[in-house]
């Protein structure tokens, strides 16, 4: 699982004195506890996985944000530590889709469903998340499939 992983690498890091690392390790967790505590209110996540890859996958998109702010204004030292923490966070996603494969499991989806237009984005959407959520950016994923709908 995951949060072993992220449990085990906090561990490592401490006992190496990796500041950066450690601290990255420990805002992964604090977002994750922070997740968990919204889960409790709602229906409990059918695979513990998939909630940590949602999770991880947010932090990135926030700190992908947050360098093109900072190198727009000037803050460069900024920048190079949120994209430190970004290769941290990204060491506990699963390998993500290339855009060829992304493109064909879209066509595969779009196939099945029978879609033709722009009318039915919504439901590839869903079915492309449904399927593959956790190797996925689904920002990206949503223009490949506006694009294979028009």
């Amino acid at each position: 699982m995951i949060r072993d992983d992220i449990k085990s690498a906090q561990v490592a890091a401490m006992k190496a004195g990796d500041k950066e690392t450690r601290n990255a390790v420990s805002l992964i967790q604090a977002a994750i506890k922070n997740r968990d505590i919204e889960a409790r209110t709602g229906k409990a996540p059918d695979d513990d996985d998939a909630l940590v890859v949602e999770v991880l996958q947010k932090m990135v998109k926030q700190r992908r944000e947050s360098i093109e702010m900072y190198r727009k204004g000037g803050r460069e030292e900024l920048a190079k530590g949120e994209e430190a923490e970004v290769a941290v966070i990204e060491r506990f996603l699963p390998t993500q889709m290339s855009e060829d494969e992304t493109r064909s499991a879209i066509e595969a989806i779009k196939a099945e469903l029978g879609a033709g237009g722009m009318k039915d984005m919504g439901r590839v959407m869903a079915e492309l998340k449904a399927r593959h959520a956790s190797t996925l950016d689904m920002s990206k994923a949503s223009g490949l499939v506006k694009a294979a709908l028009s």
